[in-house]
């Protein structure tokens, strides 16, 4: 019964979609094609069923992805006609080397499966960079950047490095581009359904009953991250988001630059940030905390497959800086 559904729905909605990218797309850049994409598809999966014990959808009509809530058969064909090519950027600075094999060898598994992907390793110790077997069409890019003596200054760090590097080499090689954590491993699928212009993942510790004044958002207006209390939809991670390549590129780093010219620090440095960011810029998809789990916390019912988690660790034994 569900493959003859998934069938009819490919041929009634999904089918018509792609004819339309191959035939009214004149434009050929990745960016065209996508959002067309997106308004002449995103309406057809409304035939789908949802879940009732969820929110589906954002207040800003963007989906809100959940397990249950989309076809992976259907959305992985959509996406694979379009062939893209997804960039995933990670940070693996000192001692963080440790987790580039657990990452890299179950996003192998796990992570866009049969798509290009190319992983970028931003490293300060190029000679501990895993060496694995990948899949076809798959390929590893290393990226040195100076060592660091704070935590802090990695993080704070990532989208000045990012940013430079797509003007150097990334946007030649890709259509999409994923910030990751490396300390996390996937456990399972976590596909094209993810893609859009802008996708963001609601962070597992305040997504149920969290209001919005008691987000961690920036509340200090001095810090260009800041954020009032009566302002606010979600709160996001930045250990996993994405988007068309160059709406990532889009987020600029200037604004945590000139925090610390100012000497001033944002309460979770780029997080805080990206959230102040994604408040006035809304994310096209929003990922639920599926996206991005921890093992540090149990799993709640509404959370029906963990695709990536963030492991446990001894902070004071990774970090430059300890747990400070």
């Amino acid at each position: 019964v569900v493959w003859v559904f998934t069938c009819y729905i490919y041929v009634i909605f999904i089918y018509p979609c792609i004819f339309s990218l191959e035939h009214q797309t004149t434009d050929h850049s990745w960016t065209k094609t996508g959002k067309l994409l997106n308004k002449v598809c995103i309406h057809n999966f409304s035939v789908l069923p949802r879940r009732t014990d969820v929110n589906s959808v954002t207040n800003w009509n963007a989906p809100l992805v959940w397990e249950g809530t989309f076809d992976p058969v259907v959305i992985d064909a959509i996406y694979k006609k379009m062939d893209p090519r997804v960039a995933v950027v990670v940070f693996a600075v000192g001692k963080y080397t440790r987790f580039l094999k657990g990452f890299l060898e179950s996003g192998e598994k796990y992570f866009l499966v049969d798509f290009r992907v190319t992983y970028y390793i931003f490293t300060d110790n190029e000679q501990d960079v895993t060496k694995i077997k990948l899949g076809k069409g798959r390929t590893l890019s290393v990226v040195t950047i100076p060592s660091a003596k704070r935590w802090q200054e990695v993080v704070l760090g990532r989208m000045k490095w990012t940013t430079i590097t797509i003007d150097k080499q990334i946007r030649n090689e890709a259509d999409y581009l994923y910030m990751m954590d490396i300390d996390s491993v996937f456990h399972s699928r976590f596909g094209a359904e993810s893609l859009s212009q802008l996708s963001a993942v609601l962070h597992r510790g305040y997504y149920k009953n969290t209001q919005r004044d008691q987000f961690p958002y920036e509340r200090r207006p001095e810090s260009k991250a800041f954020i009032p209390n009566d302002e606010g939809d979600y709160y996001y991670t930045a250990a996993v988001w994405g988007g068309y390549l160059e709406d990532m590129y889009k987020y600029c780093y200037t604004q945590s630059e000139e925090d610390a010219k100012n000497e001033i620090e944002a309460v979770w440095q780029e997080e805080s940030h990206l959230n102040k960011y994604l408040l006035y810029n809304k994310p096209t998809k929003v990922l639920s905390p599926e996206y991005l789990w921890s093992d540090y916390d149990s799993i709640p019912q509404d959370i029906k497959v963990v695709r990536i988690s963030q492991l446990v660790k001894n902070y004071a034994e990774v970090r430059p800086n300890g747990g400070q």
